[in-house]
């Protein structure tokens, strides 16, 4: 998988499992909506400013978004 699929799919993944919009997102990254978008869509790269600014608005660490091994989905525990 290309870096540039690799960053889309986490980037949706942390913005997700932060309980982000990608208007909200933006707002916090100090970035454009549409362009959170495009980057989801790999429609566009990040720069490494982009990325910081990104990690920084989901409080992560900018390795994870770029991160071959970020699960696709949160392991639930059903152990009551």
């Amino acid at each position: 998988m290309r870096l540039t699929a690799i960053f889309a799919r986490n980037l949706r993944l942390c913005r997700q499992q932060s309980g982000l919009t990608q208007e909200r997102l933006a707002e916090f990254a100090g970035l454009d909506r549409n362009f959170i978008g495009k980057l989801e869509r790999e429609e566009c790269s990040p720069t490494l400013d982009t990325i910081e600014a990104l990690s920084l608005a989901m409080q992560i660490s900018a390795e994870r978004l770029i991160d071959r091994n970020v699960p696709t989905k949160e392991k639930k525990n059903t152990d009551f």
